[in-house]
């Protein structure tokens, strides 16, 4: 079965899971939201990415730390670090044990480490684990592989200046809304972090074009047509240009509100103008994922419909179906089938901007970030 739109699954999930609540619409719309969240995070894993990635990180303006806005996935320079094995009977996996088996541990202050748990108890895993931060680096554990009863564990240095941010956008008139802000001022909300970040500022002129202009250590201004700039910066391997640049990309879906990837309303302008790349998660995409994996799974996507009811039923203990913790079995199973419909699954995204580029021009983009050689660039 295939839904004719967000509006009409919607519609369903309020049918079929959120029946016992008090606005099931509402609670169907927010979990619609963590849908495009995990959808994105799980198309970066899927592009190899996983080692670059850091969930909600607050980042800071550019030129102005005093501050920071909450993005829902960052890719950062990385450094390796090493890898450990731990006992299935050494569960759960906190950072405290991580850290006490990796080589540079008596390098690190202890009061820095962090209280997460990389795999708990009962096997919930924390996606982009950091186990230690200071104001300069976080180390990143993450699962590789169970072999017999012991799991192999990869640690990572992630520098805390990003290349490359993700944000997920619910955009368009919410229907039944009462209080808190409307969807405009919440897309304004986004194109004002999109616009504030980086170190590329865009500047707009007479004839309504975009200029990209960005100030050397020098305090020469360097200025060109904004795109022209931008795929400047991206194959520049220049230090300068690279230093505290960061690429924003905006993911917006329909959500069963009144807009579609060529009928663009208010909301989507404003982001479209704002990220260097807006992609559309197609209603039919969101459909397809919610169809395969939630509703009507095969027998091996059933752990992923297990995790989704048991964090939305009315008696629920906890939360296993999030981007930053999620049932291990939901996560090899996700896993699975976006190896499998990786091809199908971007066609899910249409490019609202910039025009006449696809997502493959995207993953382009961001493979040559990185690979730039930043442990120069950063020092």
């Amino acid at each position: 079965m295939s839904y004719e739109s967000v509006d009409i699954l919607q519609k369903a999930l309020t049918k079929d899971v959120f029946n016992y609540a008090k606005s099931p619409k509402k609670a169907a719309g927010r979990a619609l939201g963590t849908l495009v969240e995990i959808i994105n995070f799980y198309l970066l894993k899927s592009w190899g990415y996983e080692d670059y990635i850091i969930i909600e990180r607050s980042i800071p303006e550019y030129g102005n730390n005093n501050i920071t806005h909450n993005v829902e996935f960052s890719l950062h320079p990385t450094e390796f670090v090493g890898n450990i094995n731990l006992k299935t009977d050494d569960l759960p996996f906190t950072a405290k044990k991580i850290i006490k088996l990796i080589k540079i541990n008596k390098q690190l202050d202890s009061t820095k480490i962090k209280g997460t748990q990389l795999l708990s108890q009962s096997k919930l895993l924390r996606n982009s684990c950091i186990i230690y931060e200071d104001d300069k680096k976080n180390f990143v554990a993450s699962l590789r592989e169970e072999k017999d009863t012991a799991w192999n564990i990869s640690i990572k240095k992630l520098y805390v200046q990003p290349f490359v941010i993700f944000e997920c956008k619910r955009v368009g008139v919410e229907e039944g809304i009462k209080k808190g802000p409307q969807t405009i001022e919440k897309a304004k909300q986004g194109a004002y972090v999109a616009r504030s970040i980086s170190s590329l500022q865009k500047i707009r002129m007479n004839d309504g074009s975009f200029y990209g202009i960005l100030q050397l250590p020098s305090g020469e201004l360097q200025y060109e047509p904004y795109n022209k700039f931008l795929k400047h910066i991206i194959d520049s391997n220049t230090p300068d240009l690279l230093r505290n640049f960061v690429l924003t990309v905006g993911i917006v879906s329909n959500h069963g509100n009144w807009f579609t990837s060529e009928n663009h309303n208010k909301e989507l302008k404003v982001l479209a103008q704002s990220y260097d790349w807006l992609l559309f998660l197609t209603d039919e995409g969101l459909s397809q994922f919610v169809e395969n994996l939630l509703l009507n799974p095969t027998k091996r996507y059933e752990p992923v419909r297990e995790a989704f009811i048991n964090s939305y039923k009315s008696q629920k203990t906890g939360n296993s179906f999030t981007k930053v913790k999620i049932s291990l079995l939901a996560d090899k199973a996700i896993q699975e089938y976006f190896k499998k419909n990786l091809s199908k699954i971007e066609n899910w995204f249409n490019v609202i901007s910039p025009i006449k580029k696809n997502i493959k021009h995207l993953k382009l983009d961001i493979n040559s970030l990185t690979q730039k050689k930043w442990k120069e660039i950063l020092t």
